[in-house]
């Protein structure tokens, strides 16, 4: 019998590999999340993992997306805020876009976050992030964790990730995960957006990224007083407020 491996990371508690499988406890919001998984390969996007239904002790049975992570120490290693990377993880979701944009949601599905799916959204992931990408070497194989995928627009999704690679999170986040280049935000940010093709200023996106971020450190609150675990945790751990910390600092980008 395969051995079981714990996966590190995650405030879920993470999960465990068996064999080419990685099995999770599932949420209210899995089946929605496998249908979106399927689609994205049934449309030829295979960067993603596979949803391969459940195991018998309930949990959610996924592929296992083979290379490394960047792992829960800091600072991240350097080639993480290279221009590289930035270019890969936004055509990476340029990518995953052009392929979710024909998924129609089953009907009740239900989604951890983000409104009620209607035509002119799609369901974007939601937590793009550095740790939760997977590398051979330092090119980019995909990402993991869809627990927050759910309908946003385009740019909502677009926003989320420029944060955690520009990166545009507060200076004390980033500067503790290995970037301290804050002068090169606005290059970077410009970089981010051409590679995915999207033309609009970055004074325009910059706005849309404070937005975004507001209402993720809303989310989180509202999540934590209704009692989830998972959001109770973020809460002590302050990641609402460094998350609005990151809102104020915004507010004079492109001066920086």
């Amino acid at each position: 019998m395969t051995r079981a491996q714990h996966l590190p990371g995650g405030n879920d508690g993470g999960a465990v590999r068996i064999g080419d499988t990685v099995r999770r406890v599932p949420g209210p919001w899995t089946p929605a999340v496998h249908a979106l998984l399927r689609h994205l390969h049934d449309v030829g996007f295979d960067r993603v993992p596979q949803a391969m239904g459940f195991d018998e002790e309930g949990r959610e049975v996924l592929s296992f997306l083979p290379g490394t992570v960047v792992g829960s120490a800091r600072p991240w290693p350097r080639w993480v805020h290279s221009d590289n990377a930035l270019r890969q993880v936004a055509r990476w979701l340029r990518d995953f876009h052009a392929a979710a944009a024909g998924f129609v949601p089953p009907a009740g599905a239900i989604w951890r976050e983000g409104t009620e799916w209607r035509p002119g959204l799609i369901i974007g992931h939601n937590d793009a992030a550095p740790y939760n990408a997977v590398w051979t070497g330092e090119s980019l194989v995909g990402f993991f964790d869809w627990d927050f995928a759910g309908p946003v627009t385009v740019e909502w999704d677009l926003a989320f990730t420029a944060f955690g690679w520009v990166p545009l999170h507060a200076r004390h986040v980033v500067a503790a995960e290995g970037f301290t280049a804050f002068a090169e935000r606005p290059r970077r940010l410009r970089l981010f957006l051409d590679s995915y093709g999207w033309e609009g200023s970055t004074t325009e996106f910059i706005t849309i990224v404070r937005q975004r971020v507001s209402a993720s450190a809303e989310g989180i609150r509202r999540a934590a007083a209704a009692g989830d675990p998972t959001f109770v945790r973020m809460i002590a751990n302050g990641v609402d407020t460094d998350l609005e910390t990151a809102v104020t600092e915004l507010a004079g980008f492109t001066r920086v």
